[in-house]
């Protein structure tokens, strides 16, 4: 499975989230940790849905870029 991730920047740290799995987040102190411990906190979170017999979210979301002239 392949999930779209987003890394934001946050005050001191950066943070990750899955928007296919709500509640699938994770936080690092750089871009590379983050993403680190948001693969780990995917597994951990699918594991968990399998344990109590839910659905696993199919992989739906979009990531794109758009050049924006400036």
């Amino acid at each position: 499975m392949r999930y779209a991730i987003v890394v934001e920047k946050a005050e001191n740290n950066y943070s990750a989230y899955a928007p296919d799995l709500p509640g699938c987040v994770a936080t690092g102190n750089s871009v590379k940790e983050a993403e680190k411990e948001i693969l780990e906190a995917i597994k951990f979170h699918i594991d968990g849905l399998r344990e109590d017999g839910l659905p696993i979210p199919v992989a739906s979301s979009v990531v794109e870029y758009l050049e924006i002239a400036a």
